[in-house]
């Protein structure tokens, strides 16, 4: 009876063990491939609202980064775009990517989308659907549906420095696809950097070495897209770089957004030249 008493406690250990074990490699594990149709990857851009000073982010600051390099669901090319709200800036940290226009940006989406609520970590696919930012379940289903439906091509070709040494985006968007009638088709343009992180020192996160995704490190509009035609907007765009930005992390994305209904039509990125 003492023998048998031992070896169930001594398998209940092991069990335990191995489920911790399990659990500490189901995490740190990639992300799998699902499987993909032949034809060309289709854009869906991928926005997450977070903050250094929001103890639940990281995780989905770590998702979206994954989903980016990875691109694991289906024909989607994932274009993320990481934005750091500026509200959790009162609580002990401030945020050094955060901005203003980041949470005008959040604050918007939640009309458009009925949730009313601002909050971190916020995932948006296609500016259509939006759902806690760590919910992979989630994000992959959001972005599969995404990538199934038809899309603007946006077109970017980066040349190098031009006459005041800043780099030059050729973009061409053509004829509009699967655009709401009476809806005013705008275009974005996002200049993001990865590699970035910190040492926090204050906050819900201090003591914390936090790594980001594809950063925005700045959004203007460019202008409006016309509902008709082959091409539907066309610009040389001048890119003006802050000095302190690693030029070989920084990325440039163009899309295309509805105003009302914020859904997203088309999008497309490039890297720019050494």
């Amino acid at each position: 009876m003492r023998l048998t008493g031992t070896i169930l406690i001594l398998g209940a250990i092991a069990g335990i063990f191995g489920l911790a074990i399990y659990k500490r490699t189901a995490a740190e594990a990639p992300l799998v491939q699902d499987t993909a149709t032949p034809g060309p990857r289709v854009p869906v851009v991928v926005e997450l609202f977070t903050s250094e000073g929001c103890s639940s982010c990281p995780p989905a600051d770590r998702l979206l980064a994954q989903l980016e390099k990875e691109q694991p669901v289906g024909n989607a090319d994932i274009i993320a775009l990481e934005e750091h709200v500026d509200y959790w800036n009162q609580g002990g940290w401030v945020d050094p990517f955060s901005s203003d226009s980041a949470t005008i940006r959040q604050y918007a989406y939640g009309g458009a989308l009925g949730n009313g609520n601002a909050y971190t970590p916020q995932m948006v696919v296609d500016g259509q659907s939006e759902f806690v930012g760590s919910r992979e379940g989630k994000a992959r289903s959001a972005i599969q549906q995404a990538s199934s439906r038809k899309k603007t091509d946006v077109t970017l070709t980066a040349e190098g420095s031009g006459k005041n040494g800043e780099p030059t985006v050729h973009i061409k968007v053509g004829a509009l696809q699967n655009a709401t009638g009476g809806d005013a088709p705008e275009v974005w343009m996002a200049i993001t950097e990865t590699g970035l992180h910190s040492s926090v020192k204050g906050g819900e996160n201090a003591g914390e070495e936090l790594r980001h995704a594809a950063v925005v490190r700045k959004l203007q509009k460019l202008g409006a897209a016309k509902n008709s035609g082959e091409t539907s907007f066309s610009a040389e765009q001048p890119l003006k770089l802050d000095s302190g930005w690693k030029r070989v992390n920084t990325r440039v994305v163009v899309f295309i957004q509805e105003r009302n209904s914020k859904k997203i039509l088309g999008a497309g990125s490039a890297t720019l030249p050494g």
